[in-house]
């Protein structure tokens, strides 16, 4: 999470604030700005390898976030767990800071 905050700063608070200004209709007032966090931390070898060894512990936490729209705290269990599963991954040999590739 660290990482995600680090590279894609800027997106995430401005995903953050949305989410937060549209408590009952952020899943479409936000959705731009859902990808391009998504657009930002995609390319991120840290991040792919997070993704790949929690994408079980993450697609139950967007399952809740998607049933529960009018609650997202509701979901802070599942966020929990996401998180926990996120701290244990084995990032032996990732690069933490990879040079960009350029466009």
């Amino acid at each position: 999470m660290d990482i995600t905050a680090k590279c894609c700063h800027k997106e995430m608070e401005s995903y953050g604030q949305c989410v937060t200004s549209h408590p009952s209709t952020w899943q479409q007032h936000c959705q731009d700005l859902k990808m391009k966090v998504a657009q930002c931390t995609s390319s991120h070898p840290v991040i792919q390898k997070i993704r790949t060894d929690c994408s079980k512990e993450f697609t139950e936490f967007e399952h809740c976030l998607r049933e529960n729209q009018n609650s997202p705290t509701f979901c802070s269990v599942h966020v929990a767990r996401f998180l926990g599963c996120a701290e244990t991954v084995d990032l032996a040999g990732v690069p933490v800071n990879p040079v960009p590739r350029p466009s």
